[in-house]
């Protein structure tokens, strides 16, 4: 079963991805986190197997948290989940660890159930 982390200070966009997550992974444990040290804490709690970071986030950015996480956590996949299009944050991101990159108002939702697929897939081979 995939863990996954949601890690968004907007707390209406947080809750519809949420839900839709839930709706197409009825199984997946989907926890929530408002800021980047509140990811922090859930994690050294209860690892995910995914998080989706914003960017912007109160206390510490989702930059930040990316590489607590990856320094303590490699194994889990962080996608960031931002509203800026910029190539500069994008590169960011990735040599912050995470390993995706997705625009909210751009997002495609089989390209993150494509992700969630993706990650369900290797847990089960995994074990």
């Amino acid at each position: 079963m995939i863990r996954i982390l949601l890690v968004e200070d907007n707390q209406v966009f947080r809750e519809s991805f949420k839900q839709t997550l839930h709706d197409h992974f009825p199984t997946a444990v989907i926890e929530e986190a408002a800021s980047g040290e509140e990811a922090l804490q859930k994690v050294n709690g209860h690892p995910a197997h995914l998080i989706f970071m914003d960017l912007r986030l109160p206390g510490i950015n989702g930059l930040q948290a990316t590489r607590k996480i990856k320094s303590a956590f490699p194994d889990i996949r962080i996608a960031i989940l931002t509203g800026y299009n910029v190539p500069e944050y994008r590169g960011a991101a990735l040599k912050s660890g995470a390993e995706h990159f997705f625009v909210k108002e751009s997002l495609k939702w089989e390209e993150v159930e494509a992700l969630v697929k993706s990650i369900e897939q290797s847990l089960c081979h995994s074990n």
